[in-house]
């Protein structure tokens, strides 16, 4: 079976879907989370602990009216919605965090449960679940140090005081890139490796963040040579998706090494435990038993389908 070039590689990742419009004029008119909060037609997606709440078939998020809410710890805004449906096109949706549960019921982990939801849903958890974050380690002006407020919708923070809001020392919302490559050597084997961290078993492709001054195609080169002492040529960009655990957004790419011969893999025994090559006819027989293969909804799990042309068995 030959590697299938899948259209819309980048569409169909899990975390990469949303139909949200952020509505990004709209967030930075002032007053507007007290104005939608106040607004009877206004839902909420609920979030507490890194988790948020589903409807009661588990099937989708709860987007709920404020009036069933408590006062939250965080407040952000998120958008509003763009398909007809419950809740129909262009109502606002806001972000609320907590930290405790505020409501009884079920409550996804966006690791584990997001391969399963809809599109809208995909992206409002990522979208909430990355703000949240930012917000809980943004609490002080990196810049001098001060003690920081939310504003313009909960996208940016500030110091404290009207003065310096007009000043312009604004902190940002950040997100660190990182790439993640399937390596493919020139007998068409795909490389899988075993984290140090990690029990018997669970493999997945490699990844690293990027460095300051380097392009993504050089930091898939740079982290396959430090992790396995394998040199790669050209690096075929296949589509990127937010991973919020706590700020990234994963870049993912398929490398194959510079020369076609064999290629000897060398873990460094600090990050990677194990590597090894494998053809599509041993991952197959392997997966699901031998190996366990990353959850569906990472951006790992697509690029080793990608590369095998078909679906697989094993999850972490």
């Amino acid at each position: 079976m030959g590697a299938v070039v899948s259209e819309g590689f980048s569409d169909s990742l899990p975390l990469g879907r949303s139909t949200l419009d952020r509505d990004a004029l709209s967030r930075d008119r002032p007053g507007v989370l007290e104005d939608a909060w106040a607004d009877p037609a206004t839902r909420v997606a609920v979030l507490a602990g890194g988790r948020a709440l589903l409807t009661d078939d588990g099937a989708a998020l709860a987007l709920l009216p404020t009036a069933v809410l408590p006062e939250p710890a965080l407040v952000v805004y998120l958008g509003r919605t763009t398909e007809e449906g419950d809740p129909p096109a262009g109502t606002v949706v806001l972000g609320a965090v907590y930290e405790r549960p505020p409501l009884e019921g079920d409550w996804a982990d966006l690791r584990l449960d997001g391969a399963r939801l809809g599109a809208r849903d995909a992206g409002l958890f990522a979208e909430l679940l990355g703000l949240a974050n930012w917000h809980r380690v943004a609490a002080f002006s990196p810049r001098s140090g001060a003690r920081t407020v939310v504003g313009r919708g909960g996208w940016v923070r500030h110091p404290e005081g009207f003065e310096a809001e007009a000043s312009g020392e604004h902190v940002f919302p950040r997100t660190d890139p990182a790439v993640i490559m399937g390596v493919v050597d020139g007998h068409d084997r795909l490389l899988l490796a075993r984290n140090q961290a990690w029990p018997e078993r669970r493999v997945s492709v490699l990844a690293g963040f990027v460095e300051p001054g380097e392009s993504f195609e050089s930091a898939v080169r740079r982290e396959v040579l430090e992790e396995v002492g394998v040199r790669v040529g050209a690096c075929q960009y296949l589509g990127s998706q937010p991973w919020p655990f706590p700020a990234s957004v994963m870049v993912g790419f398929l490398a194959r090494t510079a020369v076609d011969g064999e290629v000897e893999l060398l873990p460094d025994g600090e990050e990677i435990r194990e590597a090894r090559w494998w053809s599509r006819d041993e991952l197959a027989a392997a997966a699901g038993s031998e190996l366990l293969l990353p959850g569906r909804t990472s951006i790992a799990r697509a690029i080793i389908e990608h590369w095998y042309g078909d679906r697989l068995e094993g999850d972490w």
